[in-house]
């Protein structure tokens, strides 16, 4: 496997974005004989599922699966790697395509082996967007210690460049550039497979929910870094006014879902993110209090059932079903209050905790940016799939919401999909 070269090949598969599903699509592709590029805008693989503590069915953590992917990445001379890349322009038709494709400098060369040393002496801080800005990470970085490439990365718009260059005096290996520049290649491939993943929808935007406004307020991603170990609190849940641990947890279902001001559709993982996350605090913390407020309940599949009835019977977990309207906080204690109609008994509710977690919706990542390709989107920004036209093919969140089981399911057939569309040409 090498990265950043790459000759035209005809008959070859270009997947766009490295999560769970372009991983998926990437490896069952190659490992039937098709040659792969794989293409990725950030400077590691594994998307979302990287940044989870842990992921359904098994409850195990993302390192299960990625580092045997990553493995099986590395082993397989069919696939060849971009990572810092995004997609500029594509011309061709199914089975003969020309991609042009920007690549981004990373200012570190294959010769790194990640020791550190450049780490150690940098002066700049940065924005840590791996864990969601909680917390901060030198300007040369690597975003988790299992990310491949296994290498690190410079941050161009906060290193001070040449006039620094403490990371250069001090790296053995010859493994930093400062004068790397941003390139262009062109690829010839006959079937592009879109796997550019989602985004948390943007909570700042739910008025009546306080992010962004209330400090103990916080979005089921952020809980899934905070819960991880190598999270930015080690894996302590910890609330963000002042580190306290939490004695109760309030968790709003469909923050930003099935509401026409914001999301009008179910984002299907929702549910289950949040039962999860309420058992990382109940692991945690044994005497800690649970008041999940619910539209609705989605809990797909057996397993999934099985696990919404594991938690119902926690005596320490209350399920409210009612639509939170409005949150208010305490300025001497920094607890929020939420205010919700128990539509069961028709009462109103005023729940105070120590910390909220909003169940914010899935978004297409591109939504909002046009792809420089003929694409058909819905309403709601995902893709729509022409089957009988082929060459072009979206997998996973990029198609519709979905749980990484059900991804990378749709990733075996999609890859499928795109040697069909080489083997009629």
């Amino acid at each position: 496997m090498t990265e950043e070269k790459a000759a035209p090949t005809s008959g070859s598969i270009l997947v766009v974005g490295g999560g769970i599903s372009g991983l998926t699509t990437t490896l069952e592709a190659a490992e039937v004989g098709y040659e792969v590029f794989l293409v990725e805008k950030n400077p590691y693989l594994g998307g979302r599922v990287a940044q989870l503590n842990q992921y359904f069915p098994k409850l195990c953590p993302p390192t299960c699966g990625l580092e045997i992917n990553f493995r099986r990445i590395k082993d397989n001379p069919r696939i060849q790697v971009f990572t810092l890349a995004e997609i500029e322009k594509i011309d061709g038709n199914p089975g003969n395509y020309e991609v042009t494709i920007r690549l981004m400098p990373r200012f570190v060369n294959q010769n790194c082996t990640a020791c550190n040393e450049c780490v150690a002496v940098c002066p700049v801080e940065r924005n840590n967007e791996f864990n969601f800005n909680m917390d901060k990470t030198k300007a040369v970085y690597r975003p988790f210690e299992m990310s491949f490439p296994m290498r690190y990365v410079i941050d161009g718009s906060v290193c001070r460049g040449t006039a620094c260059a403490k990371c250069v005096d001090v790296c053995k290996f010859n493994a930093i550039d400062l004068n790397m520049e941003a390139k262009t290649i062109k690829l010839n491939v006959g079937a592009i497979v879109w796997a550019t993943g989602w985004e948390p929808y943007d909570a700042s935007k739910i008025d009546n929910l306080g992010f962004g406004r209330y400090e103990n307020i916080i979005t089921n991603m952020m809980m899934e870094r905070l819960a991880a170990p190598n999270g930015p609190t080690k894996g302590k849940i910890l609330r963000p006014s002042d580190g306290k641990e939490p004695e109760s947890v309030v968790f709003v279902q469909c923050a930003g879902s099935r509401d026409e001001n914001h999301l009008p559709y179910c984002s299907y993982i929702c549910c289950m993110a949040s039962l999860k996350q309420a058992t990382y605090v109940r692991e945690r913390y044994p005497d800690a209090k649970i008041y999940i407020f619910y539209i609705d309940v989605r809990a797909p599949g057996f397993r999934y059932e099985k696990f919404y009835k594991k938690v119902k019977q926690d005596a320490n977990i209350r399920f409210i079903k009612g639509k939170v309207a409005e949150v208010s906080e305490d300025p001497k204690t920094k607890n929020v209050t939420v205010v919700a109609e128990d539509t069961e008994t028709g009462q109103k509710i005023q729940q105070t905790a120590d910390m909220v977690v909003l169940a914010t919706g899935m978004v297409p990542t591109n939504s909002a940016k046009k792809l420089p390709s003929d694409l058909r989107f819905n309403e709601d920004g995902f893709f729509i799939n022409d089957f009988e036209r082929g060459g072009m093919f979206a997998v996973g969140c990029a198609a519709k919401p979905l749980d990484v089981v059900s991804s990378n399911q749709n990733a075996t057939g999609m890859a499928l999909k795109a040697i069909q569309t080489l083997v009629r040409r």
